[in-house]
């Protein structure tokens, strides 16, 4: 990347809502259905068909707005935004442009050790296009209309983002926020979430922005961060060859990793923007507001710090707080019973890495495991045991306390030390030749006596028994 250049960076983020129907009628909205089967009159945009809005749409758009400190505009507007959608059946999309419902905000993001916060410009509701489908005929563009009308959350950042890595944390911290508000899936494989990214150079210590070129409709982080790449170092080249930056909007290639142009960039009055003339003023009242504000879930920047208050570090902070399933138990069960470090590792070491669900449907209580980690505190058994041993009994078994499992494992315990016992007597008189080595001061042979003992057991000796064992046979 070229030193003399401040790369600058303004997102529109678009987040397909969970709604249940569409953002102006009641066509179903369900990802992955047949091509079509998912279209009524009026998004069809029948003569004399009339859309009306859905009001789970304005409650999600308020939701988000008041988790990152909008405004809340309590009167908003919808407008038309013409120009030719082939996958639009209308051909305008219902948007708000004077008036969005949420103005101002901001997100923080976290690169490396940094963390920024990201300006938002608004937050405004609108409906998606269709999906045009290039590659399934080689005459025809087919036409998928399920999609239109699906109800839309656009973000607009201000231009404080400055890389590729910046923008990857921004749609991070998007996406597992409209998860934790339940009011998106965030799949930007699916297409719930995409980016259009506005790029612009300018010399390093300049503050006026330069001609901004739109990289349209990136649904892959690692595509975006491609994008990103190829355009600053084109606009640096152009740069630095003396020629001027055209504000365009652009296609990214994946296969060939460029960007080309789809058409001039278009300015608001090209969109001919006016009233929708079909839907009134959207009013919500201040104890709606207040309602919707006080049934928000802790956010995962409040869950971070909550946790790194515990005591956690800050990679496991982050990683609890990815999903509001595992904060909220992980944060109820410190809680309940303490051991914030303790239970920390177990949930990311043991038993998140098994899970096949929710955190919620792990079947043993929290209670249990509470004993389970007094267990190992107590050392009434070995960690190592504990977790290789005792904690399958416990998955196997959850309704039986795990103080009761450990006194039948004890006496098991006892059993197999008897036989350990066995083994390394046998050992030890198998290999006189390496016992007087030792003896006479090779102590690193004892690495090779606990190998024939873990070999010999196939690893189901206890580490600790079987050291004692030894030295008390080699040093005797």
């Amino acid at each position: 990347m070229n030193n003399e250049f401040e790369t600058i960076i303004g997102l529109e983020i678009h987040v397909q809502l969970n709604t249940q129907s569409k953002a102006f009628c009641r066509d179903t909205n369900v990802f992955g259905l047949p091509p079509n089967s998912q279209v009524g009159v009026v998004s069809l945009a029948h003569p004399g068909t009339l859309p009306y809005p859905n009001k789970e749409q304005i409650f999600s758009a308020i939701k988000l707005g008041l988790a990152i400190g909008s405004k809340i505009n309590k009167t908003s507007t919808f407008d038309r935004k013409n120009y030719f959608y082939a996958d639009l059946p209308k051909g305008y999309q219902i948007t708000q442009d004077k008036t969005p419902i949420c103005v101002g905000g901001q997100i923080p993001i976290r690169v490396g050790d940094q963390t920024k916060l990201i300006q938002i410009h608004h937050i405004h509701m609108e409906e998606d296009a269709g999906k045009s489908i290039h590659d399934q005929d080689s005459a025809h563009s087919l036409i998928d209309i399920n999609r239109a009308g699906t109800p839309l959350l656009e973000i607009v950042t201000e231009p404080d983002l400055r890389s590729g890595e910046e923008v990857d944390a921004l749609m991070s911290a998007i996406r597992q926020l409209v998860r934790y508000l339940d009011i998106s899936d965030g799949n930007m494989e699916q297409g719930s979430m995409r980016c259009d990214c506005n790029i612009s150079i300018r010399p390093k210590g300049q503050t006026t922005l330069g001609h901004r070129c739109e990289v349209k409709n990136l649904n892959s982080m690692r595509f975006a961060k491609k994008a990103i790449q190829y355009e600053v170092q084109r606009q640096i080249s152009l740069t630095q060859k003396g020629e001027s930056i055209r504000q365009q909007t652009l296609n990214f290639n994946p296969q060939t990793g460029r960007t080309t142009p789809i058409r001039t960039k278009e300015d608001a009055h090209d969109y001919r923007y006016f009233p929708e003339p079909d839907i009134p003023p959207i009013v919500v009242s201040q104890p709606k507001i207040e309602a919707l504000k006080s049934a928000l879930p802790k956010l995962p920047w409040d869950y971070e710090q909550a946790f790194r208050s515990y005591g956690l570090s800050q990679k496991d902070s982050v990683l609890l707080a990815q999903d509001l399933d595992m904060a909220e138990y992980y944060d109820a069960f410190v809680s309940a019973y303490g051991q914030a470090v303790a239970f920390a590792n177990l949930l990311i070491n043991q038993i998140r890495p098994t899970l096949s669900g929710k955190i919620g449907d792990y079947p043993v209580s929290q209670k249990y495991l509470a004993e389970f980690l007094e267990l190992i505190h107590d050392r009434a058994i070995n960690k190592s045991l504990a977790i290789k041993q005792l904690l399958p009994k416990m998955l196997a078994q959850p309704m039986v306390s795990p103080k009761e499992l450990v006194k039948a494992f004890s006496q098991e315990k006892d059993h197999h030390s008897d036989q350990l016992a066995e083994i390394i007597s046998n050992i030890i008189a198998a290999h006189p030749d390496k016992v007087k080595a030792y003896q006479n001061g090779k102590k690193g042979l004892l690495g090779f006596f606990m190998g024939e003992v873990m070999k010999q057991t196939r690893g189901q000796a206890d580490p600790g028994l079987a050291k004692k064992g030894l030295l008390d046979l080699l040093d005797g």
